[in-house]
């Protein structure tokens, strides 16, 4: 399938901003498609891992914001650890969410963006992920309150949601982590 690329009036496009952002430098893809064949989102949208950075080594890249693909991708890291060069698509995945979000770009279907902020939210107030917190501020998000509430018992008794949050994480990393992306994104505007 024919891949069509718009290019920035820049000439650059959006690569230099990515890889500010996400401190990935994609030029190495050897476009081996290795990211791709072990994404598990990648069979559900368009484009898949390997033409987003072939679009962004091209020059273009502004179409990619607009795309389902930024906020589908799970951050699993399936690329990453396929990847011969190393390059972590999860971050260049962040970098472009960050760069939409940014520029009020088109919204997907759905609550995707939401929920990546809950997430994100859950994790700089806990160090990690609080699956439950979050949801329940989703529910509350989305004003779905008794919706497939009766499976809650279910997950929480097979203990696929803990009921209290993590524990044991370095909460001080994460925060100045945080805080780093918070003056990175304010020197950027």
């Amino acid at each position: 399938m024919p891949i069509k690329i718009k290019r920035a009036a820049a000439g650059r496009g959006i690569i230099d901003q990515v890889k500010e952002i996400s401190g990935i430098d994609i030029n190495g893809c050897l476009q081996c498609r290795k990211c791709t064949n072990g994404c598990p989102v990648s069979g559900f949208t368009t484009p898949s891992p390997s033409e987003i950075i072939k679009r962004l080594q091209l020059g273009a890249g502004e179409e990619l914001l607009d795309s389902e693909i930024i906020w589908i991708c799970a951050s699993c890291a399936t690329c990453f650890s396929r990847c011969p060069m190393e390059i972590n698509m999860a971050e260049v995945m962040d970098a472009l969410r960050v760069l939409a979000e940014a520029k009020n770009a088109a919204r997907p279907r759905g609550n995707m963006p939401l929920m990546n902020r809950l997430l994100l939210g859950t994790i700089r107030t806990f160090g990690r992920t609080y699956d439950l917190g979050a949801l329940a501020l989703y529910k509350a998000g989305t004003a779905s309150y008794g919706k497939d509430l009766d499976k809650l018992p279910s997950i929480l008794k097979k203990g696929k949601i803990a009921l209290l949050p993590p524990r044991g994480a370095d909460r001080k990393m994460v925060k100045r982590i945080f805080n780093n992306l918070e003056e990175t994104r304010k020197k950027s505007k």
